[in-house]
């Protein structure tokens, strides 16, 4: 240990140091903590465990730790081998390095340096052999076999981004492992070649989510090829997704995606299988040669049993509601660890409950051993297997012995959270303090670190303090609270008091040297200054508020004048500089508080000397020493500052202080000081977690400690012992806790160090002896559930100090407890502070108050009058709302927020209709200003039928120059065929010009007809131009094709062109249409009106679908809403409205026209179609008599009937007239919008065959895209299985190699086999020659002996846990390397054959000594070849595995090339048989066979005969069919009735049967019972009842005695105190009588009385003999009574089960 730490100060040379430095030098005391979960057995009775910068070592039965640092900082991985009592660790830094030590020498083996760049996570010894494994995290994931004795890397092999969560070898076979991560588990198989090694990988296949089997598809090579005659060949997934290379080989498409079960634990059985956890709650059984997983089922339990079983469920269930605890969920376990045993496997995990399950194959019993309440999250059995550890997620390790059972006994409490400060405790050589975040507080003995207490806040710890006037501990929590512990009994911790002081977290505590004032630094700049004595009840004096963050507090306390001087390092947020904040506490700030504090609390800055000096550098932590020295830790560079402040250089002047020197530092990161209490030793402390101890006076360098690390944070806290000679350092996040000591120091150091201390106890010896005895007599502080940080809100922090009237405070100062009582707990004491200052106002300005309150309610009455008032005026006088408001500020205030509220969401409207607009330039520039032909439709006048166009855009530029490029290229190829043509034809002129002629129309002919048959589609009937295209049958290459769909594309696109020209003609017809309808529609509401007719006109209009631009503009009448305006738009549209309506005004005052009015009734001349309205005025003596009326009257009267009859007749022929009009407009716009509809049917039907065209084209299309899809197909397949060929041939090639070099191996290996043979053989034949001289009886004992071998050759491993539990320990695997051992085991075996005891009689010594090396020469050689013959087989059986994958290899490259042969069959097959699309007419039928049938015999037969014949034969056929079908209803029923006759057959031997049966049923007493007892299940209820009754009085029995058993211990240590109490009295006694003895021995011896003592010895020797008997007489009668009791007891209980 001690030379690790020598390593490290040789790798970092830290700075200068001192002369005296040499004689300095620190080591580790103890080291405590827990930060990782890894723990393993060194050997039967010491546990190991890395923690922090440590490795530590537990002794299981002394308890007693030991440490092992780790050389360059913080420990990774871990793993220890107890069979070889090793123990390896990775560092964590740049190219990590392993270390394996010895215990318990703890000496450095090796080191093993690999390839890791990072870190290692896992670490994993072989159980037999020295073969270590490690895996690297990120960037490499690379599994290494090492073999650690000889510092060899053996193999390696990359994972990349896997993540392996445990490792661990075969027990019984070193060269299988197993890696597990979360969601797969993989085998590796080592195989060895003499020197070399290689490691092959295989995955097991895991079970599903559901606990089901997966079956494995080959998707790269599957196992059928279909083959389709249009859809062509089945093709892997991987070539359909057009994938090449290694992801068409892994590629696994969605669906067949399955999530496996996901392992969390495993462990190996004797037999070489794994069981595995997984988190779904299943137990795998996994066979490592098959790599074949099974799932473990629970045995079916008997119902008996389970009712049981279910019983105990629910007592356990009920037992955790009554302990507080969640009732665990026992059907869905998930096993975080497990470990194996020769009786079964046991298992853990997040229930806290370890499991045992008995296996039998694949079905298991299960039973509960012990129960911790703590997740487990790892088991190890000890080498012996009689002790299993289990170790929790929180930090607790128990050992459980299986072959005793009982309950888990806890060996370890370490916690699982970091430690948050450690001090020690007054007078700081026997104690210290620690306490954790998680509130946990630890009292350590400090001689040799043993955990005495520990108690638990159940808080958030931030700081902790041990007292140095009192054995007291104050705690700081993150609410602002300080808890006051008395430790003045080391093993009972309690918690005494509590004080809120603020809702700031506290975030550091100290006291002063004198033990009188306690400083608490809290957040915001708030400093709480304390009396630290209990017997002041930690009254807080006061407190300092800086403005600044306080980043470091620091302590200094001056004896002589009594006071105490803090130093604070402020961050000043403006500018890179640190602020001193230095102030003086004064004694009298204890006895006289009032004159140095103000009302709330804060301390006068004049009272208490306050200063503060601005620095030049930012600064983390500083001290201040003698002469207004300060030395600083600067946070931006790593040096140490010093400064000399000098007195006249104060707050009044705004320089900035300059540093006098900087001293370098080999530290980095942000760091802190820490000053010995003498003063004379700085520690600085950095995010490196190196200790450096400087000198005070000269800086110089006295010891350095690398006790944490970077990657555990560095640093959290330092502090010396009182006397100097202990240091305690604890660590950010690593979770441990270094107690360090001089290992060497100078005398003068040491003698300033201890003169200091006694000088300090003498100060503090009077009052902690008296503040101690007030502590003890304090009562125990009871946590309150309710008033517990966690249960306070922030809220009520907020609000308590304006709460005054519903809390109350004691003013007497004599009752000091009141101040914290029930009712002020939840109150901080700078609200009470508040609350106290609030209330004194109230009091002191009462009357004031009451003043104003009146003031203000006349103001109210005055204000609701004029209120009134205002109501009852004129509303032109009224005056607003808002003007009786006294209060503007709140008004404006209220108007503010609304504002801001109206331009939030005018905001986000406006952000909202923005993006709307957005969207619809978007989508109006993509799907309406992009096309060249817009969508529209048109509808006809009276039918449902519509029409719509095709919506084109125009072509791209691309497009256009693609088009042209494909056609100028079949152009050049049609004209390069005509000119073949034209050369074939000038060859081959053999037919004469006419029948050429002939053919050639007859040809054309053919053609005409036969074109579109030909093309496979109309299209040139419907504007496309087919001429262009290629002949279906000649596209055979990939160009032509994609050229092919270029041109079918063109021609869709002219088709569409063609209709929409149609389409627009129509269009603009219907515009027509609807004009010459309006037009005839104005006569037609004329005539209507004339004739006074009210009927409604048909007036046609468009549509939006045949208008689609009106969706792109709102109409008025669209927006339901009023639009917003502005006011600038309301005065606006004000100012429009009253020009609008004075021009209107205007315009209706006109003279003329009203004239026009009064007289013609606004017209010059009477139309004829006013005819109807024309009336003859009759005569004005109409009224008189007809006999009054004279003659004239008369003939004027006849006159005017006949102008009345007149105007009737034409009115009449008027009206007539009209009707016929009105008849015939109506008629024409009847027939010319019919004869539109029948146009759009029409147009319709035009669009119906463009569509067809154009589905025919896109089928072209479509076959043609399939085609080259399944070329592209193909060809990705071709390009795959290229590349895996490619693959296959290296891999051959490499195995190729590896068995031509392991071949020349064997024979090479095999010809030293033979020659080591051969030497057996001489040396066995050249025995009697050797002892030729010997005589014949002597040679043949001789050759007996050198035959004769030790019976028993065991392995040292074998040896040690052969008589153990061990399942592993038998039948283990060996290796080359277990042979040289087991040959060393012989050669000490056979020093008791050479021995002179078994030398045959008459034989020479001499002779015998040469026999003697002879025969160790031939056990050697016997050996040697043992060992060379495993080493040959070893290599022939890696040969035949290398030719075996030799094979494979060749197989799989052979079916490789088999089907890149049929791949290019089948794509030669695709481009020869083309798809061609023909038209076939209506009715046509396609023949199967080729030649056309020969009519010349046929004869011609009417229709009707042919019918006549068929409907005869129908009628036949359904006779035929109705006889079968009662046939079939007949043979049904007999087969019915053989049924039910065979089926009564078969009720018959059953009832037999059962009647057998009954007749030979054994009646049991419980089937009597079933048979006789009429509530069968209600007595069985009953005896369960019982059961539970009896399981209840057990358990309070089992309560009482335990109850009882802990009065008797509690008795027995009172018991054993006063025995200690009489012991020491009977010590002092002894000594007394000692003396006593001594002067009266000269007196005896004068006297000579020597007989009378003699006689008096004896008879007290015969009276102590007499009283030794009847004790063993007493003691045999009690164990015969005890007998008798339990014998009574067990045949009571056999009696009387029931109670």
């Amino acid at each position: 240990m001690e030379a690790a730490a020598e390593e490290i100060r040789a790798e970092r040379p830290w700075g200068r140091r001192s002369a005296s430095a040499e004689e300095a030098a620190l080591e580790v005391s103890w080291v405590q903590g827990f930060s990782d979960k890894n723990f393993g057995f060194i050997n039967n009775q010491t546990v190991c465990y890395p923690c922090g910068n440590y490795i530590l070592f537990l002794d299981i039965e002394t308890k007693k730790t030991s440490a092992l640092p780790c050389p360059t900082g913080q420990v990774g991985a871990f793993a220890a081998n107890a069979n070889s009592q090793v123990l390896a660790f990775s560092d964590r830094r740049l190219n990590p390095i392993i270390y394996i030590y010895t215990f318990p020498e703890l000496r450095k083996l090796t080191e093993l340096k690999g390839d890791a760049q990072l870190d290692y996570t896992l670490l994993a010894f072989s159980f037999t052999g020295p073969y270590l494994a490690s895996y690297s995290s990120i960037p490499e994931f690379v599994l290494s076999i090492w073999n650690w004795q000889e510092n060899i890397l053996l193999c390696s092999e990359s994972q990349p981004g896997v993540t392996v969560t445990s490792l661990s070898f075969n027990p019984m076979n070193w060269q299988q492992l197993c890696s597990v991560n979360e969601s797969s588990v993989t085998f590796w198989h080592i195989e060895r070649n003499n020197d070399e090694h290689h490691l092959t990988r295989n995955p097991v296949k895991l079970h599903d989510e559901q606990g089901s089997v997966r079956s494995h598809k080959d998707l790269f090579f599957p196992v059928y090829y279909g083959e389709d005659l249009y859809y062509g060949p089945e093709l892997p997934v991987s070539a359909v997704a057009g994938l090449v290379g290694d992801e068409a080989e892994t590629f696994l498409p969605r669906n067949y995606v399955r999530s496996s079960v996901h392992p969390t634990a495993h462990c190996w059985t004797a037999a070489s299988g794994v069981y595995v956890g997984c988190e779904e709650g299943y137990v795998l059984a996994v066979d490592a040669e098959t790599c074949r997983a099974s799932a473990l089922q629970q045995k079916p339990l008997p119902e008996r049993m389970r009712k049981i079983s279910d019983v105990v469920s629910y007592v356990h269930r009920e037992v955790q509601k009554k302990k507080g605890g969640k009732p665990k969920d026992l059907e869905n376990r998930v096993f975080f660890s497990m470990a194996f045993c020769n009786e079964g496997l046991y298992a853990a995990g997040r229930e806290g409950m370890l499991f045992f399950y008995h296996i039998h194959g694949l079905r298991y019993e299960m039973k509960i051993c012990a129960d911790i309440l703590e997740p487990i999250s790892s088991l190890v059995f000890s080498p012996d297997y009689t002790i299993l550890l289990l170790v929790t997620d929180k930090g607790t390790v128990y050992t459980y012995e299986p072959v005793h059972g009982g309950e888990a006994v806890k060996l370890l409490d370490a916690g699982s959270t970091c430690f948050l400060a450690a001090d020690f405790l007054t007078p700081g050589d026997k104690y210290c303090v620690s306490v954790t975040s998680s509130g946990e507080v630890q009292v350590w003995f400090l001689e040799d670190g043993t955990c005495l207490s520990k108690l638990n806040l159940n808080i958030e710890a931030t700081a902790m303090a041990c007292c140095p006037s009192s054995n007291s501990v104050a705690v700081g929590t993150k609410m602002g609270q300080i808890y006051f512990l008395d430790v003045t009994k080391a093993e009972a911790p309690r918690v005494v008091h509590r004080i809120f002081l603020s809702k700031f977290p506290v975030l550091s505590l100290h006291y002063d040297q004198s033990g009188q004032f306690l400083i608490t630094r809290a957040t915001e700049g708030h400093i709480f200054i304390l009396d630290a004595r209990p017997s002041k009840l930690f009254q807080v004096l006061g407190y300092v508020a800086l403005a600044d963050e306080v980043l470091d507090l620091s302590v200094v306390s001056d004896l002589k004048n009594n006071s105490v001087e803090v130093v604070a390092v402020l961050n000043v947020a403006e500018v890179q500089r640190a602020r001193l904040a230095i102030f003086c506490l004064p004694s009298a700030l204890i006895t006289d508080n009032d004159k140095y504090v103000n009302e709330q609390g804060m301390l006068n800055a004049s009272a208490i000397k306050k200063e503060q000096y601005d620095l030049d550098y930012p600064l983390s932590s500083a001290v201040r020493l003698k002469d207004n020295i300060v030395y600083g830790y600067c946070n931006c560079a790593p040096f140490i500052c010093k400064y000399h402040l000098l007195e006249e250089s104060m707050l009044a002047g705004p320089s900035v202080f300059l540093s006098e020197k900087r001293i370098p530092s080999n530290q980095f990161g942000s760091g802190f000081f820490c000053l010995s209490p003498n003063r004379r030793w700085l520690a600085s402390a950095a995010k490196d977690g190196v200790l450096i101890i400087y000198h005070s006076l000269t800086m110089d360098i006295l010891a350095q400690k690398h006790c944490h690390s970077y990657q555990g944070g560095g640093i959290r806290s330092v502090v010396f012992s009182l006397d100097g000679k202990f240091i305690l350092v604890t660590g950010e996040n690593d979770g441990a806790l270094v107690c360090l000591k001089w290992k060497k120091i100078t005398k003068t150091e040491a003698k300033e160090a201890a003169f200091h201390w006694q000088s300090l106890l003498a100060v503090l010896n009077e009052s902690a002896l008296n503040e101690n005895v007030v502590l003890k007599s304090m009562a125990e502080w009871q946590f309150d559930p309710e008033s517990t940080s966690e249960s306070i809100p922030e809220e009520k922090f907020k609000e308590a100090p304006l709460k005054s009237s519903t809390v109350e405070v004691s003013e007497e100062g004599g009752n000091i407890t009141s101040l914290y009582s029930a009712s002020t707990d939840d109150v901080t004491w700078m609200g009470q502070k508040i609350q106290k200052v609030i209330r004194e106002e109230t009091q002191r300005f009462a009357n004031q108050k009451k003043e104003l309150q009146m003031g203000i309610k006349k103001l109210r009455k005055t204000i609701q009058k004029m209120v009134h008032e205002n109501e009852q005026v004129p509303d032109i006088e009224k005056l607003e709302q808002q003007e009786f408001n006294l209060d503007m500020e709140e008004q404006e205030r209220a108007q503010a927020e609304a504002e801001e509220e109206v331009a939030r969401v005018r905001k986000e409207i406006e952000m909202e209709n923005l993006a709307n607009l957005y969207f619809q330039d978007v989508i109006k520039r993509e799907c309406w200003d992009a096309m060249c032909v817009k969508g529209r439709a048109i509808k006809c006048f009276h039918t449902a039928c519509e029409v719509k166009n095709y919506p084109l855009k125009k072509y791209g530029k691309e497009e256009l120059e693609n088009l042209e490029k494909v056609l100028r290229l079949k152009k050049i190829e049609t004209a390069d065929l005509k000119v073949q043509k034209n050369n074939l034809e000038i060859e081959s002129e053999t037919v004469s010009s006419k029948e050429e002629s002939q053919k050639a129309e007859e040809v054309a002919a053919d053609g005409s007809a036969s074109s579109y048959c030909l093309v496979g589609s109309l299209s040139s009937q419907y504007g496309g131009d087919t001429s262009t295209l290629y002949r279906q049958w000649d596209l055979h290459t990939r160009e032509q094709k994609v050229n092919q769909i270029v041109l079918l594309k063109d021609i869709i696109y002219k088709v569409k062109t063609a209709f929409n020209k149609e389409f627009d003609i129509v269009a603009h017809q219907k515009e027509q249409e609807i004009a010459r309808v309006k037009e005839r529609n104005l006569r037609v509401r004329e005539i209507l009106a004339q004739l006074d007719l009210q009927v409604e006109v048909w007036e046609p209009a468009l549509t939006d679908d045949e208008i689609p631009e009106r969706a792109l503009t709102v109409q008025d009448s669209e927006i339901k809403v009023e639009k917003y305006l502005t006011q600038q738009e309301r005065e606006k549209a004000e100012m429009l409205a009253k020009l609008e309506m004075e021009r209107r005004l205007s315009a209706m005052d006109n003279e003329r026209l009203r004239a026009l009015d009064d007289m013609m009734g606004g017209v010059l001349e009477v139309k004829k179609e006013d005819i109807l309205k024309v009336e003859i005025p009759p005569p004005s003596f109409i009224s008189k008599p007809e006999h009054v009326w004279n003659d004239e009257e008369k003939k004027i009267f006849r006159e005017y009937e006949k102008k009345v009859e007149e105007l009737n007749e034409e009115k009449e022929n008027y009206r007539r007239a009209l009707e016929n009009e009105l008849e015939k407009l109506e008629a024409s716009i009847q027939e010319t919008t019919k004869n539109f509809d029948d146009t759009v049917c029409k147009l319709s039907e035009r669009k119906v065959k463009s569509e067809m065209v154009i589905y025919q084209e896109e089928l072209k299309i479509l076959n043609l895209v399939y085609a080259l899809l399944l070329d592209e197909e193909l060809d990705a397949r071709e390009a795959g299985l290229h590349n895996f060929l490619v693959k296959k041939e290296k891999e051959k090639v490499k195995i190729a190699r590896t068995i031509l070099s392991t071949k020349n191996k064997i024979e090479a290996y095999t010809d030293i086999y033979e020659n080591v043979v051969a030497e057996g053989k001489n040396l066995e034949h050249s025995f009697t020659k050797e002892f030729a001289d010997v005589p014949a009886n002597l040679l043949d004992e001789l050759l007996q002996l050198y035959k004769h071998r030790p019976k028993t050759q065991v392995t040292e491993t074998d040896n040690r846990y052969l008589d153990t539990d061990n399942p592993y320990c038998r039948g283990c695997s060996g290796s080359a390397e277990d042979y040289r051992g087991a040959l060393t085991l012989l050669m000490k075996a056979m020093d008791e054959l050479d021995s002179p005891e078994h030398m045959p009689h008459g034989l020479d010594p001499s002779v015998w000594e040469h026999f003697c090396r002879a025969r160790r020469k031939k056990i050697e050689s016997e050996e040697l070849v043992k060992w060379k013959l495993l080493t040959l087989e070893e290599m022939e059986a890696f040969l035949q595995r290398r030719a075996e994958d030799n094979e494979k290899v060749k197989l799989e490259i052979e079916a490789i090339f088999q089907e890149l042969t049929w791949l290019k069959e089948e794509k030669i097959k695709l481009q020869m048989n083309l798809t061609v699309q023909f038209l076939l007419k209506q009715g046509q039928v396609e023949l199967e066979g080729t030649e056309i049938p020969d009519y010349t015999d046929a004869i011609l037969i009417n229709k009707a005969i042919i019918e006549e014949l068929n409907s005869s034969i129908k009628a036949q056929g359904e006779k035929k069919i109705a006889s079968m079908v009662e046939c079939k209803e007949f043979s049904k029923g007999i087969l019915q009735l053989e049924w039910e006759h065979k089926k009564m057959r078969m009720q018959i031997e059953d009832l037999k049967q059962k009647a057998r049966d009954i007749v030979t049923l054994p009646i049991s007493k419980d089937r009597q019972l079933f048979l006789t007892v009429l509530n069968y299940d209600s007595r069985i209820a009953h005896r369960i009842s019982v059961l539970e009754q009896t399981l209840g009085i057990m358990d309070e029995l089992h309560k009482k005695n335990v109850k009882n058993r802990q009065k008797k211990l509690k008795e027995l240590e009172k018991c054993i105190s006063l025995k200690e109490q009489e012991n020491y009295e009977l010590s002092l006694e002894l000594k007394e009588m000692l003396v006593s003895v001594s002067e009266r021995r000269p007196i005896f011896e004068a006297a000579d009385t020597r007989h009378v003592s003699e006689k008096i010895a004896k008879q007290r020797y015969r009276e102590i003999l007499k009283q030794k008997h009847l004790r063993g007489l007493v003691k045999e009668q009690g164990e015969e009574f005890d007998i008798l009791q339990a014998e009574a007891e067990r045949l009571r209980s056999g009696t009387f089960p029931a109670l």
